[in-house]
């Protein structure tokens, strides 16, 4: 396709070995170091083994995604030496993929309607509930009879869908956090206003993207055993996961876009002199070396010298 560079089709195993590798931000505001860390980690590990590499925009929330965020975005990829095999896709384009999801998991007897307000969620996630972590849905509407479901509904009362999910218990190996799982509660799949919630979207995409490998930050590991869960209720394969450990601010906390000097157009200094700084978190350079472009860290990338802890880079 015209503008993006053509890269042969890798060949398929028993177990993938080059597994498609994906960087998906939401169109919400402009990429911090963060970010921009993780989606250089998930193109090495993709290049790295000579896979394809593709960009989604995950754009469903259409109150907070602007195109000028997404334009920004993918300058600022390029102007770090990224590049994908695809023009990029947009969850907003691909809605018809989730309803179709929905309706093999309502046919399952997976889905019920859920009419709590935040506030009730608040309050009953609360409370102690077994094996459920803590803050999870406790399953407050999941057994309300179906009369009243009707009755609610007809009456126009808003409600979110989640999926009953029985409480079952998710283990997966990360490439860098290690093993990882959880008990699953009863979470939404499509929310109160009907936009399709990120645990079944992102599910989807990298099945029809038929994505192998799963690069993004650290704060998104809680969310897999979800995403497993859907994975196998929907008959889905399952990808491998690497959680890459966050980039904090000067004050310890998780680095934001508002953070002074967090973002390319913030930083008074040109981006190959970012992408010297990611490549020195990330064990690919010394604070003095330079780093002319992307392409050259591919042949000294190991993931194994990733830290495992978060990291501060401004």
């Amino acid at each position: 396709m015209g503008g993006f560079p053509s890269r042969p089709t890798p060949q398929r195993h028993n177990r993938r070995v080059t597994a498609v590798g994906r960087f998906a931000p939401s169109p919400t505001g402009p990429l911090h170091l963060g970010s921009l860390r993780t989606a250089l980690v998930a193109w090495l590990m993709a290049r790295g083994q000579g896979a394809r590499f593709l960009l989604r925009i995950e754009d469903l929330d259409p109150q907070r995604s602007r195109p000028e965020f997404e334009q920004s975005q993918l300058a600022d990829l390029r102007a770090l030496g990224l590049d994908w095999d695809e023009p990029p896709v947009r969850q907003s384009e691909r809605t018809w993929l989730y309803d179709d999801a929905l309706g093999k998991l309502h046919a399952a007897g997976r889905l019920y309607p859920c009419f709590c307000t935040r506030a009730e969620i608040r309050e009953a996630a609360s409370a102690p509930h077994g094996e459920l972590p803590e803050g999870a849905y406790p399953g407050t509407c999941r057994e309300i009879p179906a009369a009243e479901r009707r009755r609610r509904i007809e009456s126009g009362e808003r409600f979110a869908l989640r999926l009953r999910a029985d409480a079952e218990r998710i283990e997966f190996e990360d490439q860098l956090l290690g093993v990882r799982g959880g008990v699953v509660d009863d979470f939404v799949v499509v929310r109160a206003d009907g936009v399709h919630a990120y645990q079944l979207a992102v599910v989807v995409d990298d099945a029809a993207q038929d994505i192998g490998e799963v690069v993004r930050g650290a704060d998104l590991a809680d969310s897999t055993p979800r995403q497993i869960l859907l994975q196998r209720l929907l008959g889905l394969e399952t990808p491998s996961y690497a959680h890459v450990p966050l980039v904090l601010s000067p004050e310890g906390v998780r680095l934001a876009k508002r953070d002074r000097g967090s973002t390319l157009a913030d930083r008074d200094e040109p981006a190959p002199a970012t992408l010297a700084l990611l490549a020195h978190s990330l064990g690919l350079a010394s604070g003095r070396d330079r780093v002319d472009s992307a392409a050259e860290l591919t042949l000294q990338f190991d993931a194994r010298l990733i830290p495992r802890e978060p990291v501060s880079l401004t």
